[in-house]
């Protein structure tokens, strides 16, 4: 990227990148360094034309394995709330949105989570 000067490097961070919860220590502190590192890159490659940006995804991804995971946790029915997971494509549309950003607008960070979700 900087030899083409120009470039997008984008992290996948959670609510936990934020703010640690009960019974969640090793997984806050990891999402903590993730943006830690994430701000530092951005601050240093920005300037060279490489955007770099941490996208916060407060929910689970809609894909098989953690469809089962939810099943497994809650019961079939919970699977039946269409605000319990996000569709990959809609993850993929905040990911389109952040690369297409003109540099002179870049987002560092993004919120993402479906409606039912708590903030």
């Amino acid at each position: 990227m900087l030899a083409r000067g120009q470039g997008h490097i984008f992290f996948t961070g959670a609510t936990a990148s934020l703010r640690g919860g009960a019974g969640f220590a090793a997984f806050a502190s990891a999402k903590f360094g993730l943006r830690a590192l994430a701000q530092s890159m951005a601050r240093e490659l920005g300037p060279q034309n490489i955007h770099v940006a941490h996208l916060v995804i407060d929910s689970g991804v809609d894909t098989a394995w953690v469809r089962e995971r939810r099943e497994q946790l809650w019961g079939k029915e919970a699977l039946d709330n269409p605000d319990l997971l996000m569709p990959p494509s809609s993850v993929a549309e905040s990911y389109w949105q952040l690369y297409q950003q003109p540099r002179s607008a870049w987002t560092f960070e993004m919120e993402i989570r479906p409606f039912g979700e708590k903030w």
